[in-house]
């Protein structure tokens, strides 16, 4: 039995790497990276830098159309329970965007989006950012400003409130509704690029009107805002709101 395979406290043998140990009640793997391919997701189970081991999840392609989404669903309940016996800090995601949506919706750990050949890689290089604020509140707590009113009804507030439930974001502070010109599609929501203090805005436009939407992150510079930039983008694209 290899340590990976041995709580990295206690000495218990574990089922699986990377379980989280009943016994002393520790964690072992602080992330998992959840790579979901058509029929198979392979977890990774890490602590820190260090690769603790693997596990593959199968499904097989429901051909009946009516079925297909009770075999998705199963597919992301089996992924999330895996990722509940480890109960990790962060949870690094790749593959499919309506898999990883549900995914997300399944548990309550951090989750972010990593792209690249390398996911594990990506992952370990994404670990940076651990050093950066973790803010503990619900959307609806970080919801600031004077400014009550979002444009696009409850698709505007469901853009928000899924930007505001990002760990990394401090707060959301509504702007002012102005009228945008000609007017458009239906309400979407789109994420500018970061500042120079980490800080970036969500733009709402529904039909004729916009509202700009300053979002407070614990991003210290550019770099680190980029990359909430990009999972909030992602987060909107996984719910079709971008």
């Amino acid at each position: 039995m290899s340590g990976a395979d041995r709580c990295g406290t206690c000495g218990t043998a574990l089922d699986r790497p990377g379980d989280y140990c009943l016994v002393c009640r520790s964690a072992n793997a602080d992330g998992v990276v959840v790579d979901v391919q058509a029929e198979r997701a392979t977890l990774t189970m890490l602590d820190g830098d260090r690769e603790l081991g693997r596990t593959s999840i199968t499904t097989a392609a429901e051909p009946d159309a009516e079925l297909a989404p009770v075999q998705r669903r199963n597919f992301v309940g089996r992924i999330g329970d895996e990722l509940r016996r480890k109960r990790p800090e962060a949870v690094f995601l790749v593959g499919e965007r309506d898999v990883l949506a549900a995914i997300r919706r399944d548990v309550r750990y951090d989750c972010f989006r990593v792209e690249g050949p390398d996911p594990v890689a990506a992952a370990i290089d994404r670990r940076g950012d651990r050093d950066l604020e973790v803010v503990d509140l619900a959307p609806e707590e970080k919801l600031r400003g004077s400014h009550s009113t979002v444009v696009g009804g409850r698709t505007g507030r469901r853009a928000v409130l899924l930007v505001a439930g990002h760990p990394h974001v401090k707060a959301v502070i509504p702007g002012p509704i102005e009228s945008g010109g000609r007017p458009g599609r239906g309400a979407i929501a789109k994420v500018t690029r970061a500042g120079g203090d980490g800080n970036v805005r969500l733009l709402l436009r529904d039909g004729s009107t916009v509202q700009e939407n300053r979002i407070v992150t614990t991003a210290m510079d550019r770099e680190l805002g980029e990359r909430i930039r990009a999972d909030l983008a992602e987060l909107l694209a996984e719910e079709d709101l971008g």
